[in-house]
Order: structure tokens, then C-alpha cells, then sequence
């Protein structure tokens, strides 16, 4: 690598992997990160970087080795490795990019759990989870408490209404169809929370009833569909709020949001998406019909063939998936047949994706 410096006072960075990148000398002095300049227990900086001399210079500088070498003008000098440099440069992050699928698996991201004990298992099963929005893990135990301590190996649980975990039984006057023997379509879990919970986790303690399979359905392919296919309903779907409100005798929870979101950049946020509990806005006639077909539309591709993949979840086996990117079903079950018993909880997003960087990182 080749390094110069520019009339502007910056480092300019010839590299096989980037070319003329331009650097600020504030930018890379703040990264310092000698015992000098961070706590080397949690990589906190030891100084606020807005007190730094906005007119800092480099005074010298040289590549030796794969380490990009400073000294600034206020005495602080450092190293850097390039490939570290690079990463940051190009704001390179291990969590990998969604990967939109449909129901054509050749095989599922099935883990058994007796092997999650090795790190790269439970790499390759965070990796999985990351493109693929779900993984299922097999033999798993069978007890109830189960799904806590599985998804404390990523991270804290989100309490909710609902408790810690709750347990998805047929039961009377419940507050959710879930806890009926009812057939449900897809959906997305709350969505009239702020936010939604992000990661679902269910474990299956007994299902010995007929019917009550499970269905998922990748809420990011669909998305891309209607983008690739049907613009102006892809319009209505990610510009139009809609009413999601949830109600029983101890709280009312309301949340507005979009069927299909869009980040600041136009790509795909996330999906929500729950017939039981959405209310449309007021529009025009003309809009509101416009709406009622693209979400019409929305549902049917939901339940497609060429979307939905169904499966059976048996004792001791679990589902984790994104709740804000997969959409997830079943079917009608028949109490009288025998026992069907699954235990859920949530938990955050940064809890899998800061698993995920810790086991790859050299640290």
C-alpha cells in the first residue's frame, strides 16, 4: 500500500482492495487504541474525542508490515492494521446480507442442539439465521423452561404482557387466537408494539394433536416480488400507516406502521402483517380500493405454495425466527386428538448479531 499526503493535510490510501481513499487525521486519531487512549477490558474510549484539537495534523507516517504507522502534531501516535482499516473504510460488518428465499429448500437450516456446544456450529447457525431470518434446532429437552434458556444463550429476554415466555395452549376466553385451536396465517407477532419484539423463539413441548403444523414465510422475498412485479401495490404497501391495536381487560396497545417498511434508502426494513388485528386509515375512495387489493394481494402471496414452507414441529424441536422479517402460521388442530403444547419468548436483534460478532472476532 501506498500512502501520500494530500494538500488538504489527509492521508491518501493506494490499496489493491480500495484506491485514493482520503482520511482526516481527527478521524484516525480518535481511533488510537493503545491502553493510553482505551480501557482495554471494554474498548471505551479514556478521553472525549469532541475535545480533541479540530486542527490536528499528522506529523509523520509510514506503512511497515501491514501496519499503517501515525504520529499526529499533538504528540499521540499509533498503529493500524490495513485490513482493519479496510473493514472500516468500507463499513464491512460480519453480519451477512438477507438472502430472500421460497418454499424450495433442498434442506432446512435444521441444527441439533447437542452440537451447538462447538463455536463454529453456532457461527454457521447465527450465520444461517442472519440471511435466512430462522433456523430449527432438534433435541432439544422436552421440560418447560426450555426456551428461556435457549435464548439466554444469546442474550437477555423481552418481558412483555404476556410474561417472560409464554405458552401456546388451547385455553378458554384467551386474550390472543393464539391460545385457541384455530388455523392461523401468517403473521407477524405484535405488531402493535413499539417496536415489535424482534426475535421469536418457539419450542415445541408436546404436539400429539392432529394438525397444528407450523408455516413460515419470508416476508423479505415477498417484499421483493411486489417490488420486481407490482409497483404501483408496492407503493401503497410501503406508503400507507395502518392501525394495529391489540385490547384486553388490563391494556390497550396501539402502534401505526407500514405493511411493508422501507429504511431511509428504500430497501427493505421489515413486514408486519396481522389480519386479526390491523385498521386501515381513512383515504379516498379511489386510494383505499387501490390499498384493499395490493393488501389482498399481500395475503394470497403469504399463502402461496410458491412462498409458504410447511413443516411439523415434534417434541423437543424449537423454530427461532426474525419476527420482523418472517411471518409465521398454522394449522387448525383437534384438542380431542391429543396434546399440543409450544412455550415462546422474545428477544432482542443484538442479541444473535452481537454473538455473532464476538465469535468472529481475533479479540
Amino acid at each position: 500500500m501506498k500512502v501520500f499526503l494530500n494538500e488538504s493535510g489527509c492521508l491518501l490510501l493506494d490499496h489493491s482492495e480500495f484506491k485514493n481513499f482520503s482520511i482526516h487525521p481527527l478521524w484516525l486519531r480518535e481511533r488510537l487504541n493503545s491502553e493510553r487512549y482505551l480501557d482495554q477490558n471494554n474498548y471505551q474510549r479514556l478521553y472525549e474525542p469532541s475535545l480533541l484539537d479540530s486542527n490536528i495534523k499528522f506529523s509523520k507516517f509510514c506503512v511497515e508490515n501491514n501496519y499503517l504507522k501515525v504520529e499526529f502534531t499533538d504528540n499521540s501516535k499509533g498503529r493500524f492494521l490495513i485490513g482493519d482499516l479496510i473493514n472500516d473504510l468500507y463499513s464491512k460488518d460480519v453480519i451477512p446480507n438477507k438472502k430472500p428465499w421460497k418454499n424450495n429448500f433442498k434442506n432446512l437450516p435444521i441444527y441439533d442442539f447437542k452440537l451447538l456446544n462447538d463455536g463454529e456450529n453456532f457461527k454457521k447457525l447465527l450465520c444461517d439465521f442472519q440471511k435466512l431470518g430462522f433456523v430449527i434446532v432438534k433435541n432439544t429437552s422436552v421440560e418447560e423452561g426450555t426456551v428461556i434458556k435457549f435464548a439466554e444463550m444469546f442474550g437477555p429476554v423481552r418481558t412483555t404482557n404476556f410474561g417472560k415466555h409464554f405458552d401456546v395452549v388451547s385455553k378458554p376466553n384467551p386474550n390472543d387466537l393464539a391460545y385457541t385451536s384455530l388455523g392461523i396465517k401468517a403473521h407477524t407477532d405484535n405488531p402493535y408494539r413499539k417496536p415489535m419484539p424482534g426475535i421469536q423463539i418457539l419450542h415445541c413441548i408436546s404436539n400429539e394433536a392432529d394438525g397444528g403444523d407450523s408455516s413460515l414465510v419470508d416476508g423479505f422475498a415477498v417484499a421483493e416480488h411486489f417490488k420486481n412485479n407490482e409497483s404501483e401495490m408496492y407503493k401503497m404497501l410501503t406508503e400507507t400507516d395502518v392501525l394495529f391495536k391489540f385490547v384486553d381487560k388490563d391494556i390497550i396497545l396501539e402502534n401505526y406502521g407500514k405493511l411493508i417498511e422501507l429504511d431511509h434508502r428504500g430497501k427493505y426494513l421489515q413486514s408486519r402483517f396481522s389480519g386479526r388485528l390491523d385498521y386501515v386509515p381513512y383515504l379516498e375512495p379511489y386510494q383505499l380500493q387501490k390499498f384493499y387489493e395490493a393488501r389482498k394481494k399481500l395475503y394470497h402471496l403469504y399463502e402461496s405454495e410458491e412462498f409458504e414452507l410447511n413443516f411439523r414441529l415434534e417434541s423437543g424441536m424449537l423454530m427461532m425466527f426474525d419476527n420482523i422479517r418472517v411471518l409465521h402460521g398454522r394449522t387448525e388442530y383437534d384438542v380431542n386428538s391429543g396434546f399440543r403444547h409450544l412455550q415462546g419468548c422474545y428477544i432482542d436483534h443484538d442479541s444473535t448479531e452481537g454473538k455473532l460478532r464476538r465469535l468472529s472476532s481475533p479479540l
